[in-house]
């Protein structure tokens, strides 16, 4: 896979996106932006913009309209780097499995804004607030920002909030460009 094609998506679950949007910081170390869930699935936790597909929209297309929506600023579809795909499992909510297109970028236009969706906030990639994410983010999202590619599938356990399954799968090589 190269950083510009896309993995085979789960065509019987439903297809989301989040982007992972990073900047060097003013002391020279990488920062990611992440907003608190306003609402919805996953409300209270830090999370990337990101959202469903909607009919007949890829994954990019998805993800230049949640950026949009959710965070304020315009991102370009060439400048997303795919990073992989996760297929999250709720055994006890089927309708809240879901797979997911990763993706990254250093490049967009404008400043970050609070929409009624995520309050963003930027936070040094080194101290991410894993244990206010969702469970499975520490399993792979340092390493994807990182530049490693992600596959992966997590299974949920009765509570609907801790990993109970990972697949053991390590992330893979680095993305390069």
């Amino acid at each position: 896979m190269t950083p510009t094609t896309e993995p085979a998506r789960n065509p019987e679950l439903p297809q989301v996106c989040v982007c992972y949007l990073v900047r060097r910081g003013t002391d020279g170390s990488a920062e990611v932006l992440l907003g608190r869930k306003k609402k919805g699935l996953g409300v209270g936790k830090y999370v990337a913009p990101g959202g469903k597909l909607e009919p007949g929209e890829s994954p990019r297309e998805a993800m230049v309209r949640e950026v949009q929506e959710e965070v304020g600023l315009r991102v370009a579809a060439d400048d997303l780097v795919p990073l992989g795909l996760l297929t999250y499992l709720f055994p006890t909510r089927p309708a809240w499995s879901q797979q997911s297109s990763v993706y990254t970028t250093t490049r967009w236009t404008g400043t970050p804004t609070e929409s009624d969706e995520l309050a963003p906030e930027w936070f040094p990639v080194g101290a991410l607030p894993l244990e206010s994410m969702w469970d499975d983010a520490k399993r792979w999202l340092p390493a994807a920002l990182a530049g490693a590619r992600v596959e992966r599938t997590f299974t949920f356990g009765a509570d609907e909030s801790t990993v109970v399954e990972p697949e053991m799968n390590a992330p893979k090589a680095p993305v390069s460009g």
